[in-house]
């Protein structure tokens, strides 16, 4: 999802030279102007939906979808820095093994 979702929006083929050369901190900031047009947005723009008037329009694969992930999601952990700093590490070390394939 986010391979086809950065391959139609930004061009970029994530196991590209391009890619493996994008800096963490370029990376992120792509990633959070992700559009509601790409796979990966309408998923979120899904499950981020709180408005009443358009949930009731939702079919039943959209209301399975977002509720899956509220009821995964329903507790709330509070991180601290170092926690946050430590997530995001793992999560950049995994998107770097991506880009070395």
């Amino acid at each position: 999802m986010i391979v086809s979702s950065f391959q139609s929006q930004y061009g970029i083929r994530l196991y590209s030279q391009t890619f493996k050369e994008m800096k963490w901190d370029e990376f992120s900031a792509l990633l959070k102007g992700i559009s509601p047009d790409t796979p990966l947005g309408k998923i979120v723009e899904i499950r981020s939906e709180n408005n009443k008037d358009t949930l009731k329009y939702f079919t039943k694969q959209q209301h399975k979808l977002r509720n899956e992930w509220r009821s995964k999601n329903i507790r709330k952990i509070e991180m601290d820095k170092k926690t946050f700093d430590e997530a995001m590490k793992a999560w950049e070390n995994v998107f770097v093994s991506m880009a070395k394939r």
